[in-house]
Order: C-alpha cells, then sequence, then structure tokens
C-alpha cells in the first residue's frame, strides 16, 4: 500500500491529467442527449445522394408525411361519434327544483318556458366534464339499454340556448343572463347524460385502425441511387427505413456498450492531443492550471453545443465553437489552439447531428480564426475575427448550396443570421478573457498591453522615486525584448518583466548607485552585510509591492528571478577584504532566488547584470563591454543560474552576440574599419 502511494505522489501531474481527462469525457456524455439505437442517414431535401445506391435490406412500410398523419388524426376526432343515455328523471327533478327555488313573478314563468322548450326537444345536455369533447358539429347517439338513437347535435339543447333565448324574451340582457346561470347551475337537469366511457372507448378503436403508412418497399428494391436528388418521397422513403432500422437495432441495443465506444472515442482523441504536446515539449504540459482551462473551455463550449442540441437540433450552427481557438490561441500559441480545436470539433462533431456538416464548418472557421491575426492585442481584432469567421460560415454555405441544388434560389436566409448571432457571440471572447484570467491565475497579452504603459501606477511610483532605477528598467525592457523576440519566447511577457523587476527599489530609492546624483551614498555609513540585506531586501519588497498593485503571478516571477541565487559580490568582496581572519557567511549577502525557470526571466536576468555592470565602466570601448558582456553571462554560468531554464548554449551564444551589439549601441561604440589603400 505504501508502495502505491509512493507511486501515486511520484506521479501526481500524470495521475491529475487522467482523473481531468476521466471527468470531462463523463461530463460530455452525460450533457448531449443520445438517441439510443437510432439510426441516421446523412441527408437533407434537395440535396444530392452522396453515398452508392441504397436497397432495402428488408420488407418496410413508408409512413406517411407528418402532415398527412396530423390531418387524419384530426379527421378522425372531428368524425368521433359522441355517447348520451336518457334520464327518464329529469324533467320531474327540474320541476322539482323550480318549485322549491326563490324564482317568481316574471322569471319563474320564462323558467317554466325554459323547462318547456328543453324537454319537449330531442335532449338537453350540460357542459360536458370532459373539456377535450365537444358535442357540436359532432355525430350523436342517444343509448337506450343496447339500443341506439343517433341525433343531429344541431336540434339538442344545450346551456347556450338558455341562456340565447332568455336574452331575447328579456330586456335586461345582465338579468337574462344571471337567470340562465341559475337555471343551468341548480335547476335545470340534463335529459342527456354524457358517456364518456364509450365515447373515447370508440374514439381509441378508430384511432388504433387508421392508417398512417403509404406503400409497402419490397426487400431489394431500389430507395435512392447515387447522385440522385432526394425530393420529399424519397426523403419519407429514408425516415421510415431509419425508423425500421432503428426499432430493430432496439432489439439488440445495448447502453453501456454505447457509452464505453463514444468513451473511448473522446479518449483517443484526447491522447492524441497529450501525445502532440508532449513530443513538442510544450510548458502547458508541466502546469497543472493551463490544463485545467484547457479542459474547462472544452467542457464549457460543449455544454452550449449540448444545451442547442437539446432545444433545436437545427440550431446547433448558433453555438460560438470558435471561442476555442480564440481563448487558446491568447492564452497559449496557434500550434495548441489548432490542435485543442481540432480535438474538441471531432468530440462534440460526434455527438451532434449532421457531423459531417458540423465538423467542415468549425474546423474551417476555427482555422481561419486563427491564423486572421497573430496576436490579440487590439479589440479590434476580436471585430476581425468576428467577420472572418461570419464570411467563412456564409462561403462554405453558399458553396454547399451551389455543390448540391446549383442554383442560388435554394438558399435560406435564416441561415446566414445563425452565421451573424454565430460571429456576434465569438465576440463574447474578450470578456472570458479577463474572467478566464482571473478563475485559473493566467495572464494573456491583452493584459500585459494594459500593465507595459509607463503610465500605471506602479511605474508611475517608480519614476518619481527612482528615476534612475526606471531608465535602467526601460532600457533593460528595450534589449530583452528584441533578444527574446531573436531566439524565441513571449516578447511582450518579457518586456512587461523587465519594466516591473525592480520595483522594489522603490522603498530605498537611494542606496542603489543609479537613484544617486549628489554624490552621497548612504551605504559609507554601514556595515557591508547591512547593506547586503538592504540591496537583497529589494527583492522582497518588489514581491510585496506587486501584490499591491495587483501585478500578475508571471511578471512577480521576474522580480523573484532575476538575481536568482546570486551574490552581492562587491560587499561580500568588501567583508572578507576587511576580515580576512573573520567567519563571514555567505548566505548573508546571497539573493533568496528562484533561478529563472523560463527563457524570459532567464533573458532579463542577463540582460539586468549586464546592462548595469557595463554603466558602471569607465571605459566604454568595444574591447571592454565585449570583455563584461563574455564575464557576466560567464559568471552566471558557473554559478547555475540558468540551470533551471530551457536556454541552450545555441540561444546562449545568440543572446551574447546581441547584448554585445546593443552595448556598443548604447554607447555609440564605432568600429574602426582598415582604410583603403587609392
Amino acid at each position: 500500500m505504501k508502495k502505491f502511494i509512493s507511486y501515486i505522489v511520484s506521479h501526481l501531474r500524470i495521475v491529475y491529467l487522467i482523473s481531468i481527462m476521466a471527468v470531462t469525457v463523463a461530463l460530455i456524455l452525460i450533457m448531449f442527449p443520445n438517441d439510443y439505437g437510432r439510426v441516421k442517414y446523412d441527408y437533407t431535401i434537395g440535396s444530392f445522394w452522396r453515398g452508392d445506391d441504397l436497397y432495402a435490406p428488408y420488407d418496410f412500410t413508408i409512413l406517411k408525411p407528418e402532415s398527412e398523419s396530423n390531418a387524419e388524426l384530426e379527421r378522425i376526432k372531428n368524425e368521433s361519434t359522441r355517447y348520451f343515455h336518457y334520464d327518464n328523471d329529469a324533467r320531474g327533478t327540474t320541476m322539482s327544483r323550480l318549485a322549491a327555488s326563490d324564482i317568481h313573478g316574471q322569471r319563474l314563468t320564462l323558467a317554466r318556458q325554459v323547462v318547456s322548450l328543453i324537454y319537449n326537444s330531442d335532449g338537453y345536455y350540460n357542459v360536458c366534464d370532459d373539456k377535450g369533447m365537444e358535442i357540436e358539429g359532432h355525430p350523436v347517439v342517444v343509448l337506450e339499454g343496447n339500443v341506439g338513437k343517433e341525433l343531429d347535435s344541431r336540434n339538442l339543447m344545450s346551456p347556450k340556448n338558455v341562456e340565447a333565448f332568455l336574452i331575447q324574451a328579456m330586456a335586461d340582457s345582465s338579468e337574462a343572463t344571471q337567470l340562465s346561470r341559475i337555471l343551468v347551475d341548480s335547476i335545470l337537469a340534463p335529459s342527456l347524460v354524457f358517456d364518456a366511457n364509450r365515447t373515447h372507448l370508440e374514439l381509441d378503436t378508430r384511432l388504433s385502425q387508421a392508417s398512417f403508412t403509404s406503400r409497402m418497399v419490397q426487400q431489394n428494391e431500389l430507395i435512392v441511387s447515387k447522385g440522385q436528388r432526394i425530393d420529399d418521397e424519397i426523403a419519407l422513403a429514408l425516415k421510415s427505413l431509419e425508423d425500421a432500422e432503428s426499432n430493430k437495432m432496439m432489439a439488440t441495443f445495448d447502453v453501456t456498450t454505447h457509452y464505453i465506444g463514444q468513451a473511448l472515442l473522446c479518449i483517443i482523441a484526447f491522447v492524441a492531443l497529450y501525445i502532440f504536446l508532449k513530443n513538442i515539449k510544450h510548458p502547458m504540459l508541466e502546469d497543472i492550471k493551463k490544463v485545467s482551462f484547457a479542459f474547462f473551455i472544452v467542457i464549457f463550449i460543449s455544454a452550449i453545443v449540448a444545451l442547442l442540441v437539446r432545444k433545436n437540433p437545427e440550431l446547433v450552427l448558433l453555438a460560438p465553437v470558435c471561442i476555442v481557438p480564440i481563448l487558446m490561441h491568447v492564452f497559449f500559441d496557434m500550434r495548441v489552439a489548432l490542435y485543442i480545436h481540432i480535438v474538441a470539433v471531432i468530440i462534440i462533431g460526434n455527438m451532434v447531428p449532421n457531423s459531417y456538416e458540423f465538423i467542415f464548418y468549425q474546423l474551417v472557421s476555427g482555422m481561419m480564426s486563427i491564423i486572421t491575426v497573430r496576436n490579440f492585442e487590439k479589440r479590434s481584432s476580436f471585430f476581425a475575427v468576428a467577420l472572418v469567421i461570419f464570411s467563412t460560415y456564409s462561403l462554405i454555405y453558399v458553396a454547399g448550396v451551389l455543390s448540391t441544388e446549383t442554383t442560388l434560389a435554394s438558399l435560406q436566409p435564416e441561415r446566414f443570421l445563425i452565421f451573424f448571432i454565430n460571429a456576434i457571440l465569438t465576440l463574447l471572447s474578450y470578456p472570458l478573457i479577463f474572467l478566464f484570467e482571473r478563475m485559473f491565475g493566467m495572464t494573456t497579452n491583452l493584459t500585459l498591453l494594459e500593465i507595459s504603459s509607463t503610465n500605471t501606477p506602479a511605474l508611475r511610483e517608480l519614476s518619481q522615486k527612482a528615476p534612475g532605477t526606471f531608465q535602467h528598467s526601460i532600457q533593460v525592457a528595450n534589449i530583452s525584448e528584441d533578444i527574446i523576440n531573436e531566439i524565441g519566447g513571449n516578447a511582450m511577457l518579457t518586456k512587461c518583466g523587465a519594466l516591473y523587476h525592480d520595483i522594489g527599489k522603490i522603498n530605498a530609492p537611494l542606496y542603489f548607485t543609479e537613484n544617486q546624483n549628489n554624490g552621497f551614498n548612504p551605504h559609507d555609513n554601514l556595515e557591508y552585510h547591512e547593506s547586503a540585506q538592504i540591496i537583497t531586501k529589494h527583492v522582497r519588497d518588489g514581491i510585496d509591492l506587486a501584490k499591491k498593485y495587483k501585478l500578475p503571478t508571471d511578471i512577480t516571477d521576474f522580480i523573484r528571478t532575476h538575481h536568482g541565487t546570486t551574490v552581492t559580490g562587491y560587499f561580500y568582496a568588501q567583508a572578507k577584504l576587511n576580515n580576512p581572519d573573520g567567519d563571514i557567511n555567505i548566505n548573508d549577502f546571497r539573493y533568496l532566488g528562484p533561478t529563472p525557470f523560463s527563457r524570459e526571466t532567464a533573458v532579463v536576468m542577463l540582460v539586468d547584470s549586464v546592462e548595469a555592470a557595463c554603466k558602471s565602466l569607465k571605459n566604454h570601448d568595444k574591447e571592454s563591454l565585449d570583455r563584461m558582456v563574455d564575464k557576466i553571462i560567464d559568471d552566471k554560468m558557473a554559478m547555475n543560474q540558468l540551470n533551471n531554464c530551457p536556454l541552450t548554449l545555441q540561444d546562449i551564444d545568440r543572446i551574447r552576440t546581441r547584448l554585445k551589439e546593443s552595448m556598443m549601441s548604447i554607447y555609440h561604440v564605432r568600429i574602426a574599419y582598415p582604410m583603403k589603400n587609392n
């Protein structure tokens, strides 16, 4: 058991990947409706049959069109008979109630006239208890024992006839209505009593005998040939075959096996994505937050598509699936965006109707949205992507209609409305970016662009309290951005990290030489270890200020790592020089670290050290600058400061070259070219 627990702990990241993948697959299977055992042919009325000639595998019946079936049902219901039986005591009951009532005078006379009119007619029925059973216009049969007598419903009396008679006989219509209600509710006893059981039995019998099939298709009969246009009749035959195949499959359909198959398809897609990311050694796999975000986005868009499928499968293209590649591109890069989009589309496409159409639309529009812009640093980029998505959907639709219908007359304007709404919904990716940044603690170029302005509160304070450090930070940012563009990496992140790497010096600006203008140096009055502690403290102060100004953690990483675990060399050397026999603890002069762990943080460390060191040189000729650049880089490598970052030796050589060129440019060093002899 201990070995098992130890294995789990040592492989925690893999365990997490497997767990989150399993949860994602389970949620997707639960969200989407499953037509168990449902057979579905890929066709639309008016298009051409893409498959081979289709023959009937067995005898089956073709159902009537739904409109005809509904019309037949309505006809049967409208022609169904209403059954009653006589109540021979109705007249006597009514007369007794009338005699015991409070009706007097003219109202009593009119009431007696109503009673005479009712019971001298073919019969009187009250409001039917079964609200679904209307009487007027239907055949009426009155049962006496087992003998039925058919009556015309127009000759029967009902509460409406009572009210109409009284309104005609009385001057005050409201009084007539009141008397009518009294008679109907408490006086008049129906001579015809509705027989609901017999009526329903007769209706159910007629409905069960109704035929909703148009003809029989014989086994091996040709249903549709390859390339044939699908008209209403062929579509009806295909739908009937789908129903027959589905009913046949239901006999052997296993829900558990179905779910296992669907789950395996999803797992295969996710494993393929993992292998791709593993092969390109993408750092995303090393970050649990980023992995969680990617799976969350797949679940998020799957939920939207599943909701639309449940509401109306025809509206599935309303789902803004292109949000997936847009968000992945913003948070990661183009390659990750493309592959995650492909995986999401394949998985969702397996769950929706008309899979081929859905996958084709989403793959093409997704790829177009990725390549439309290289970065999303401007709000206008999102509108450009929305326009591209709408145009791509529309072109695919028009091309599909032309290839099947060969005429634009079959275009459906509502499809363009769906595409337009889809494109508008894609704009939601902009606010979602900021939401997901907060949820998953990640940073995008949009945020970096905002904080790269020198007018932010933190940089404003730095420029006011430590102007020398501010100028140094700008210099480091420009050089670092240039270098990271050369060797590859996130240039915007590098620039922002360099701008903020020294903000900790705000708390004690005069203790740093770049801010000392009047010749006063406060370190002259301090012990060397005290000076070292003040110098190294600017890293901790910078982390605190980053929290105060709510800077992203990615920026804080530059503050933490830009000195790594190096030693404040000058103060340590002076301490040893002045105390040759003393016990000097080197850790009192060391930065806490950690060392750089990315290309971006490593570049800022090197540029920061080189820029500061070269500024301290008295002679800024080419040889001095080159020696200083080489010394700084070699010292960092000797002190293992670059061991945890993914820089190669080739990268370091390119950094070395670019730093030398930058220093020469800053200090206006000119190369002396040999004179040509005339």
